[in-house]
């Protein structure tokens, strides 16, 4: 049995795992997964304070309270910059790093350092700086009608300052062994890219493809959960 800590991305809410948890749940793994403070369920709280090292936070406070240890990290598109926080501060209590279709920063860099030219980026809400408007859902390819429908009725403003505040590890996140960049390539090139064919020649690094849009816990959630299973270290 193996831990699994799901962290979602920008605008919406853990509900996006809610196929991937059942399948991992079923196959007798224990699985958490929180929506960050201000987003999904908890958009009551969201607040000009809520910026990248809240949700790291997050994150840090469930492992914590939870107690949980060699756990499989796993973070989704800007939760691969949360996730990326959460290693290097705790970097014993992870035996595996996933980053699925996410963003992978190195040390310094905000979310809006890595987007490549030419790609999609995201608008402020008029009239509130301080709010990032959700990316249409033209910008991911041709997903399906459940992920379609997630973007309608699931999604909202995302604080601008997650993804304008820059990370600066402290050495701990290279303590870590089993590292995993999972890439979701149709259509491609995308957003992420870049970090796929860096990681992919990367010494310690295990690469994979998904034939699926950026939404893949929703389009292909058992194909996610396959490559999940294969990132777990050998002795979790």
């Amino acid at each position: 049995m193996a831990i699994f800590v799901l962290v979602h991305g920008a605008w919406g809410g853990a509900v996006i795992w809610r196929h991937v948890a059942r399948a991992l749940r079923d196959a007798r793994h224990e699985v958490f997964a929180q929506s960050l403070t201000g987003l999904g369920e908890r958009t009551h709280l969201l607040s000009r304070n809520v910026d990248l090292n809240c949700h790291i936070k997050d994150v840090l406070a469930l492992i914590d309270y939870e107690d949980l240890d060699d756990i499989v990290l796993v973070g989704h598109s800007y939760g691969g910059m949360v996730v990326t926080g959460v290693a290097d501060a705790v970097p014993d209590k992870v035996a595996s790093l996933v980053y699925l279709d996410a963003f992978v920063p190195e040390s310094g860099q905000a979310l809006f350092d890595t987007i490549p030219p030419g790609m999609p980026r995201a608008a402020v809400v008029p009239g509130s700086e301080w709010l990032t408007a959700p990316l249409p859902v033209e910008a991911f390819g041709k997903p399906s009608n459940e992920a379609l429908e997630y973007r309608k009725r699931k999604t909202g403003p995302h604080p601008t300052a997650c993804f304008s505040q820059p990370l600066t590890f402290t050495g701990g996140i290279d303590r870590i062994r089993h590292k995993t960049y999972i890439y979701c390539n149709d259509p491609q090139p995308t957003t992420f890219t870049p970090f796929y064919e860096r990681l992919k020649a990367r010494p310690g690094w295990n690469v994979g493809t998904l034939p699926c849009t950026h939404m893949a816990p929703l389009d292909l959630p058992q194909d996610v959960v396959a490559m999940l299973l294969q990132a777990m270290p050998a002795n979790p």
